[in-house]
């Protein structure tokens, strides 16, 4: 099966962009940095344009995925799904498997019209990434195992969390200000309580099992990224 057709298995109007089309592209759809990347005709210079955008807004958080990258990105491309761009990244799985990751075009007025006023209090590492680098990046067969787009983003309010009622301790977390912007597709997050978010504190959450508070975010989204990428 060759990729298209894979990929239409889960997204059924998916579409490659072509080169033709980036060509006259503005900044208006495209932020400047991915239509420079992407008009980069040479792979290995397209690669290290993209290794160094990841490296200007996350090095330091996610140097595990970034290595990873370094490693075993095999390409990137231009998508287009209902619209709405993203960048196609085909990565070595270790069992020399390649496996599809998305990255959202970043676009920061959706995160301001789907978190309102809740998107200026979340911590500036999280909103770098978004706004500078990517709405979310996760393998795109399961939307998982990555940060979702923020329009997937959980508001734990919002659900129905039948683990509190087998919780032994007090709820560590204020469910109303509390939001999952990693999900590994089986139940865990990786959340902020936005009431109580600083230095990167962050809760592991599981839909089946007890939390664990103060966690690093950066920490577990690295370490998590990179286990999903080794292997789906």
């Amino acid at each position: 099966m060759d990729k298209l057709s894979f990929l239409k298995q889960y997204r059924r109007n998916i579409e490659f962009v072509p080169y033709k089309d980036l060509l006259s592209m503005d900044n208006e759809k495209i932020p400047g940095q991915w239509i420079e990347i992407f008009k980069e005709t040479d792979k290995t210079r397209r690669k290290e344009k993209l290794i160094g955008l990841w490296n200007s807004v996350c090095g330091k958080e996610l140097s595990n995925t970034i290595s990873y990258l370094i490693e075993n990105l095999v390409k990137i491309e231009l998508i287009i799904d209902n619209g709405q761009y993203a960048v196609l990244y085909s990565i070595k799985s270790e069992n020399d498997e390649i496996l599809y990751y998305e990255g959202g075009i970043p676009d920061k007025s959706i995160y301001i019209s789907e978190m309102q006023q809740e998107w200026s209090t979340v911590p500036h590492s999280i909103k770098e990434f978004y706004e500078k680098l990517h709405n979310g990046f996760y393998y795109l067969p399961s939307r998982a195992m990555g940060l979702v787009p923020v329009e997937t983003i959980t508001h734990f309010e919002e659900l129905e969390w039948g683990v509190l009622e087998e919780l032994d301790e007090p709820l560590g977390i204020n469910m109303a200000t509390t939001y999952g912007f990693f999900e590994n597709g089986m139940g865990g997050y990786v959340a902020i309580d936005l009431n109580n978010c600083f230095h990167g504190i962050a809760t592991l959450w599981f839909s089946n099992d007890k939390p664990e508070y103060n966690v690093d975010f950066w920490d577990i989204v690295d370490e998590w990224i990179v286990i999903g990428l080794q292997d789906i």
